[in-house]
């Protein structure tokens, strides 16, 4: 029999309810041994709770997020205007929620995370590969939102406590205060992700509005600095609309496509806790494109009213916030960053990678343990350096991200949809011998896939600031498309490999 078409799901294992959704068979013992752990198995279709408004309010927190703010308003200081800036960034979260909701679908259908869902295209064990490249973008995402959230606490703090602590000796570049407060803010979170799922999805609910009426405060705020709104819209182009701009749009389309194509892989590890899939579907079609560009205009307008205002594009919202005197005004607006950065750290950044590193080492790793994990190599990866450009940090920090995970959404989509019409053998899941074990746990071709676009995706791109040159200065025409050329190009690839797999077992039988 081969793996690369839809086969009957022995009745035994899993039965599926009325409403399309897929559990562990009453009576069948739930899946254990070295590839499971409490925190890996499917979610009893009992606690799929979440509805429409959860997955909505899920998304407004994370959109709304100081990350967010930048990716914006980082346009605007490499020369776009507001339009531009606005119309690139709400093409791409349509875009993205393509693959979201397809990724998506299996996460309430069949209750599994996101590493769990990799093994029925990568193997058992071969989904360690995907995941491990998910968790550790995860890492580089949860520190520069820990140090944009450290950076709040500690103008806060210098604007209450004054110069001393502003002023403090530094050490590599950074007052030690800064350091200090990037500790806090470190601390606070792992304190959150300790209590667990629930604990987040409450303080998603909350955070979510709070975030829009302060985003809403500060362009109120700057439009009085301004004078209006008319300065705020006034602000011209510096590309026009010719070929300066369509230069930039490709690489910043696929640079706010890579934004989101984290959460494009993983989204399973939340839709997991889905009531339903109209739930899941219209939940992320509420909640991603439309505040990701209403939070984008609220952006760009404060971020063209700093040109108007102080003559130079800050583009950093903590930096702009802490330019105003009134104490009140301050204080609002840094906790209003601070509970955006903790809102999107959390889910986006934590929820994802402790899933991924508990896979690598089921028995030994936890949920927690895999938390802990991601936020000590969130500071490993130096994460000031990442987020000091603009230039670097949308084009190469996230044109490469985009690259190498659309290459694994290519796969997920591409086995779940075409190969498997959505059809999956939970207990395989965890299990070596079973459909999904391939080679040794390996499914060669799907890590063939992977290589084959994520060369072609980002082996052009420029990785300045990190290193000078391209690593393959011929394949630099595909550099402003990474995330289509890794999507398309690993989806082509998987198919055929797989469908030349199925042909040759059958001219074995």
């Amino acid at each position: 029999m081969t793996d690369t078409a839809p086969t009957a799901i022995p009745p035994a294992s899993q039965v599926t309810l009325a409403d399309g959704r897929v559990e562990i068979a009453p009576g069948s013992p739930q899946p254990s041994g070295p590839f499971a752990n409490e925190d890996l198995l499917p979610v009893p279709v009992e606690k799929r709770t979440w509805t429409t408004y959860n997955f909505s309010a899920l998304w407004v927190g994370m959109a709304h997020n100081t990350a967010s703010w930048t990716l914006a308003s980082g346009l605007i200081a490499v020369g776009m205007d507001w339009k531009q800036a606005v119309f690139t960034i709400a093409l791409a979260n349509v875009i993205v929620l393509v693959p979201m909701l397809l990724t998506g679908h299996a996460g309430p259908k069949y209750g599994i995370p996101f590493p769990v869902f990799a093994r029925a295209s990568f193997g058992v064990r071969g989904a360690n590969l995907p995941a491990v490249v998910r968790a550790l973008v995860a890492c580089g995402w949860f520190g520069i939102q820990t140090w944009i959230g450290g950076e709040a606490i500690y103008f806060l703090a210098g604007k209450l406590i004054g110069n001393g602590w502003s002023d403090a000796g530094k050490i590599g570049g950074y007052a030690w205060t800064m350091w200090l407060s990037f500790a806090i803010f470190w601390a606070i979170q792992v304190a959150i992700i300790y209590r667990g799922m629930e604990t987040i999805r409450r303080f998603e609910n909350w955070a979510a509005p709070f975030v829009l009426v302060g985003a809403i405060v500060m362009l109120i705020w700057m439009s009085n600095k301004a004078g209006g709104f008319g300065p705020l819209l006034d602000q011209p182009s510096k590309l026009g609309w010719g070929g300066d701009f369509w230069k930039l749009f490709w690489p910043s389309l696929m640079g706010m496509i890579g934004f989101w194509s984290t959460l494009s892989l993983n989204i399973p590890d939340f839709t997991r806790y889905g009531k339903s899939q109209k739930a899941q579907t219209w939940g992320q079609a509420l909640g991603l494109p439309t505040t990701m560009t209403l939070f984008a205009l609220l952006s760009v307008l404060v971020t063209s009213g700093s040109q108007a205002v102080y003559g130079e594009t800050i583009w950093d919202p903590v930096q702009l916030a802490a330019k105003t005197d009134n104490v009140v005004g301050l204080l609002f607006a840094l906790v209003t960053v601070l509970v955006a950065t903790l809102s999107v750290n959390i889910a986006a950044n934590l929820v994802s990678p402790a899933f991924d590193f508990s896979n690598i080492a089921p028995r030994k790793i936890s949920f927690r343990a895999g938390a802990l994990v991601t936020c000590v190599l969130g500071v490993v990866i130096m994460p000031w350096k990442l987020y000091s450009d603009p230039q670097g940090y949308i084009f190469t920090w996230l044109g490469l991200v985009g690259g190498l995970l659309g290459t694994v959404a290519g796969i997920l989509i591409a086995d779940y949809w075409i190969l498997r019409r959505g059809k999956l053998d939970l207990t395989d899941l965890y299990r070596s011998g079973g459909r999904y074990w391939y080679e040794s746990g390996w499914n060669w071709r799907a890590v063939a896939a992977f290589v084959t676009g994520g060369v072609l995706a980002v082996g052009g791109a420029s990785f300045k600031p990190l290193i000078d040159g391209r690593p393959i200065p011929a394949l630099e025409p595909l550099a402003d498309y990474g995330w289509a050329v890794g999507l398309g190009t690993s989806t082509v690839v998987y198919l055929g490999l797989m469908l030349l797999r199925g042909r040759r077992e059958e001219e074995l039988v």
